[in-house]
């Protein structure tokens, strides 16, 4: 790991475009993404054409080489890509811009992530293709189709193991819609969940709710990664870096569901490196945006975080919890994938950089010195990223 790395870059700006329903975007993914790569730049007060880093995940369409060019970068340093599908490389990407400018193969990167499934097609469904080829061929002649479906599975063994009721799931989903009613942003902004609403929602397949899903959603975002001494003198408090980790557990990546411990979220061999290079623990973490593909997710990386024992999941998952005004563990405070936006998690990402400056809809009730974000449960490989303020450096 070594230990140069903690502190030694920051996040120094911040672009979104604005988030549509899946399909109802008017513009292009490129040209999406090249807004957000824009306003991420004049947020941290550079020229765009200084940028001479990219990083990005999830198999993004939107190439370096053309972004640069349409941008009119003066040159590429540094091409990245997180492979995996999923959110998975949400943390990690941003680790490898942060890496990269650490290393000195560039000065400014952004890592960025654009989406418009109305343009290149829908998430989150099974294939209609007549000839399923590799490990979905072991599955899909069985209904094991899509990702609810396949991780329905590993969230409903954590739960038999130790004993989780339903409403632990769903205080996952109240916490992000009660934040989201304050984020003006969100897509799910004046649409308010009760539990009675949550409760009687139709099963999309057990344990999972309409309300335990994502959305989907078209849109971009993209934030921008300089040394540390560069963000000190840049328009905004700067997030810096103190610890990221990315990886898969032992065999998780394996065929046909055979791998040797099920009922986990993927961060278990993480999160001690994690910390490790942070030089801090959970108890130190002042909120978190955790990636929910589904609430169960959630709850299994929060637990594999070390925020809460296994056993102890149903005291412990609560609204009063995660709650921005007061609760022990704040979570998703700008409504998340579940309400705000789904980003392929990015934006859970700018809104642990707003906790650090103090700009959130949902600002915490007290100071936050670290912010944590924990990306893609149960694919392979996933990330997680701490963010702190100049004290903790």
């Amino acid at each position: 790991m070594g230990s140069s790395f903690r502190g030694a870059t920051a996040i120094a700006g911040l672009g979104e475009t604005r988030y549509y329903k899946r399909g109802a975007a008017p513009d292009p993914e490129f040209k999406m993404t090249l807004e957000a790569i824009q306003l991420a730049a004049a947020d941290a007060g550079i020229d765009v054409r200084e940028i001479d880093g990219f990083a990005s995940y999830s198999n993004d369409r939107n190439d370096p080489a053309h972004i640069a060019a349409a941008l009119g970068s003066k040159h590429v340093g540094f091409s990245n890509m997180f492979w995996g599908g999923g959110g998975g490389g949400g943390s990690g990407a941003v680790a490898n811009a942060a890496a990269a400018v650490a290393a000195g193969f560039c000065d400014i990167a952004v890592a960025y992530r654009g989406l418009a499934q109305g343009q290149f097609g829908r998430f989150g469904q099974g294939t209609t293709a007549r000839a399923v080829p590799g490990a979905a061929a072991f599955t899909a002649p069985y209904g094991l189709m899509s990702p609810a479906q396949t991780f329905a599975m590993r969230v409903h063994r954590f739960m038999f193991e130790h004993g989780v009721k339903q409403e632990a799931l769903r205080s996952v989903a109240l916490a992000s819609y009660y934040h989201a009613q304050r984020n003006p942003r969100a897509v799910m902004f004046g649409r308010p969940l009760s539990e009675e609403d949550y409760d009687s929602s139709r099963w999309i397949v057990e344990p999972f709710h309409l309300f335990d899903c994502c959305q989907e959603n078209d849109g971009a975002a993209a934030v921008i990664v300089t040394s540390a001494e560069r963000a000190r003198d840049m328009q905004h408090r700067p997030a810096y870096i103190l610890g990221a980790a990315q990886g898969s557990d032992y065999r998780q990546a394996a065929t046909v569901h055979n791998a040797p411990d099920y009922a986990t979220s993927n961060f278990k061999t993480l999160t001690p490196r994690l910390y490790a290079m942070a030089g801090l623990g959970p108890s130190e973490v002042d909120v978190v945006q955790s990636y929910e593909n589904f609430t169960g997710g959630v709850m299994m990386s929060l637990v594999e975080h070390g925020f809460c024992e296994p056993d102890a999941v149903n005291e412990f998952f609560t609204l009063d919890t995660f709650r921005f005004d007061g609760g022990r563990l704040p979570l998703n405070t700008s409504g998340g994938n579940l309400a705000e936006c789904y980003m392929h998690g990015l934006e859970l990402i700018t809104e642990a950089v707003r906790q650090i400056r103090g700009t959130a809809p949902c600002q915490l009730d007290r100071e936050v010195n670290v912010s944590m974000v924990c990306s893609g449960p149960m694919v392979q490989p996933v990330s997680s990223l701490i963010l702190g303020r100049e004290q903790n450096r």
